[in-house]
């Protein structure tokens, strides 16, 4: 008499978790993929090395740069490698968290040395790499999928990259902004230090000589006149730093030698004297330097 249990097709083939339920069988693809992140897995490293020489063969900035910032591009390229990896193990998370992943290994005083369209060359070349190698790289029957991965997360890397400028820009933007209040301020109130040039020289002044405008806002929004009257001046290829007091707009701008010394400062003042409220347009006189335009 055969005594052996009997079984259901529910049994065959299936295993059981402690708590009887059968276990979930990974499918086919979630197999292609596990084997295709052991594989990335195995490759990041040389992943990495390939982009840093691919961009070595193929960046003139890249060979231009001190040997620091290439160390620290060297490792973002790693770090974004990593990352995709880390992301492909497990995409249900969602979008990756690349801002975070990918840039924060690097300083933020690399996002001075490196543009925007610098990064945007250096992720197409490390994209690169990784898809000349998706035939290898692909577990069998796992390059399509690997492929499109690649695809979404250089999209994703390129937001990430715009969104890592955008707010380092406007960071800069805003301390640009305290520090040509302080210089205005400083002049106003006739400090002739040393420290000014310095200041001026972190918003990129070079221009002399150098001559003072002021007027009054009268009625109009006064940040709309300091932001026309500095266009205006950028435009005539001047330097400038503007700042209210009040309802009075000070207007500092190095002109160059745009202008023959004996037409300064009216003809260097006339362009802008439109731009500001009603009432009269008082114009110092030129002087040698940034101190010196407090007097």
């Amino acid at each position: 008499m055969n005594t052996e249990p009997h079984q259901t097709p529910d049994d065959q083939g299936a295993t059981a978790d402690p708590e009887g339920a059968p276990a979930s069988v990974p499918t086919e693809q979630e197999r292609v993929r596990a084997e295709t992140v052991r594989r990335l897995e195995r490759s990041m490293g040389a992943l990495g090395t390939a982009a840093v020489a691919r961009m070595e063969q193929r960046l003139g900035w890249f060979r231009r740069m001190s040997a620091e910032d290439r160390s620290w591009i060297g490792l973002v390229a790693q770090s974004g490698v990593a990352a995709f990896v880390d992301w492909f193990r497990n995409p249900v998370r969602g979008r990756p968290a690349i801002t975070v992943e990918v840039f924060g290994t690097a300083p933020r005083e690399l996002t001075r040395s490196v543009s925007l369209q610098q990064t945007v060359d250096m992720i197409r070349v490390v994209i690169d790499v990784v898809e000349g190698q998706v035939e290898e790289l692909a577990a069998p029957g796992g390059a399509q999928q690997l492929r499109e991965a690649v695809l979404r997360y250089t999209r994703e890397v390129a937001f990430s990259s715009a969104k890592v400028y955008a707010r380092a820009a406007e960071a800069r933007g805003a301390w640009d902004a305290r520090l040509e209040a302080l210089i205005v301020d400083a002049l106003l109130h006739g400090d002739q230090e040393d420290g000014l040039q310095t200041w001026g020289s972190a918003l990129s002044w070079s221009h002399t000589p150098v001559v003072a405008v002021a007027g009054e806002v009268g009625d109009d929004d006064g940040g709309k006149v300091l932001d026309d009257l500095r266009s205006a001046a950028r435009r005539l290829g001047h330097d400038v730093l503007a700042g209210m007091q009040g309802r009075r707009v000070v207007v500092v701008i190095g002109v160059g030698d745009r202008y023959p010394a004996q037409d300064l400062p009216a003809a260097a003042a006339e362009p802008l004297a439109g731009l500001f409220g009603s009432g009269p347009v008082v114009v110092g006189p030129a002087v040698p330097d940034l101190r010196s335009a407090g007097a």
